[in-house]
């Protein structure tokens, strides 16, 4: 005879029979079923998921995907990552979601007034457009932004600069993206993600910044066997360091800089057995910490958002107890180096909710510490009048200068290799 159940999981929103054990109830969009969640997907929407018990929230999370036009891919990561919320509710963590402030152009996308029918056509119509684009142009092609900082910074601005942005040059056979700058002994240097399309992977390039702007163009400072993005560049004890991305490489390593900018060599693994996104690093009450977006074995690459901490950036880095501390595709994913405003934390988060890189968000710490982790997102910002294009993807600055990168468009040759869909996901 079967044991009694500990715990009833209601999916389908079917009527409860008379028991005493536990019963939790998922909702997709407040609404309970898959039709709901069905709904969301075909309208290439990430539903806000809650589990709950009664009338008491247990945990909360907007998991989503990079592939929201495609319905049965963008289906098959959510459903991977509900699995991660509800393993994580059954071990007690309460995560929960922040609020979504609004953002100016973004349009109606909720579950409830998409429509089956109407989802489904949008779904189509995305595909072929898809397919066009891709057939044309480069898929993606990212440009960085740069501006002299001669007043307040976006943190302040929450709005694009009314001077607009100017764009650091490519040839149009490479994109550059992921820019982070770093003041040192009195110049400054620019590092990027350097993607040659037709290499089809991403190396660390550098350029200095002089007061007009840049001089000359990147320069390659680092290549691995794998794909490198995200130049998590910083300067402590007299040296220079660096966390590039190398998702691929299933691991998050530091470098250090013997020849700056040139002559990396890797200075340590700081994490190992992880498919980890954009590893950023802070240090906080007494603490490094640092936050990465986890893939773990299916899923997005930019939902579930890890921490570790440390007593020393070099490590040993011990996982947070209650990973993953947030699950949602609007603000998990870092997009640049965490600042500290009138004595808070405030982190740029990549907003995924309509594709991958397609917003930037600003979320403010509230609580960073062994016993969880809180943000609230304070503002989103997209591409538009001042910053054409229809990505908006990250943000630093240093030495004077700011910089965003986001998206552009770039003919390819017609001979020219196709990029599997998806490749430049886990990185950017």
């Amino acid at each position: 005879m079967p044991s009694p159940a500990d715990l009833i999981l209601d999916l389908d929103g079917a009527p409860a029979a008379a028991g005493q054990v536990p019963r939790w109830r998922l909702l997709f969009d407040r609404q309970a079923g898959e039709d709901a969640l069905l709904t969301a997907v075909l309208a290439g929407h990430a539903p806000l998921v809650e589990i709950m018990a009664g009338d008491d929230l247990v945990a909360a999370g907007r998991p989503g995907s990079e592939n929201n036009r495609v319905p049965q891919a963008m289906l098959d990561d959510i459903l991977s990552r509900l699995v991660t919320l509800i393993v994580a509710a059954v071990k007690g963590n309460r995560l929960r979601v922040p609020a979504l402030p609004a953002a100016s152009g973004e349009p109606c996308a909720s579950g409830a007034a998409a429509g089956f029918v109407p989802g489904r056509l949008k779904a189509v119509i995305s595909a072929v457009a898809d397919g066009i684009y891709r057939r044309w142009f480069h898929a993606p092609h990212w440009r960085v932004g740069w501006r002299r900082l001669d007043g307040p910074d976006l943190f302040e601005l929450r709005s694009h600069p009314a001077s607009g942005w100017r764009v650091l040059p490519d040839d149009g056979t490479r994109f550059y993206a992921d820019p982070f700058p770093i003041e040192h002994r009195g110049r400054v240097f620019l590092f990027v993600e350097d993607f040659v399309h037709a290499a089809g992977k991403g190396v660390i390039s550098a350029v200095e910044f002089g007061p007009d702007g840049p001089v000359g163009i990147p320069n390659p400072v680092l290549e691995q066997p794998g794909h490198l993005s995200y130049p998590f560049v910083f300067a402590r004890d007299g040296q220079v360091w660096m966390i590039p991305e190398s998702c691929s490489a299933g691991r998050i390593d530091l470098f250090r800089a013997t020849d700056f900018p040139g002559g990396w060599v890797r200075e340590a693994t700081l994490v190992e057995d992880v498919t980890a996104s954009d590893a950023t690093l802070v240090e906080h009450g007494g603490l490094w910490w640092l936050f990465a977006t986890v893939r773990d074995g299916g899923g997005s690459y930019s939902d579930a958002l890890h921490l570790w901490s440390a007593p020393d950036f070099r490590g040993p880095w011990t996982p947070h107890p209650g990973n993953p501390v947030l699950i949602d595709i609007a603000s998990a994913r870092p997009a640049g180096r965490v600042v500290l405003r009138e004595g808070a934390l405030l982190r740029p988060v990549q907003d995924c909710r309509l594709g991958y890189g397609k917003a930037l968000g600003i979320a403010r710490v509230t609580q960073l510490d062994s016993q969880g982790f809180a943000q609230e997102l304070e503002c989103v910002l997209r591409s538009g009048p001042l910053w054409p294009g229809r990505r908006l993807h990250s943000l630093n600055s240093a030495g004077g200068f700011e910089f965003i990168d986001g998206s552009a468009l770039a003919l390819r040759p017609l001979l020219a290799p196709r990029k599997p869909v998806g490749q430049a996901y886990a990185g950017t």
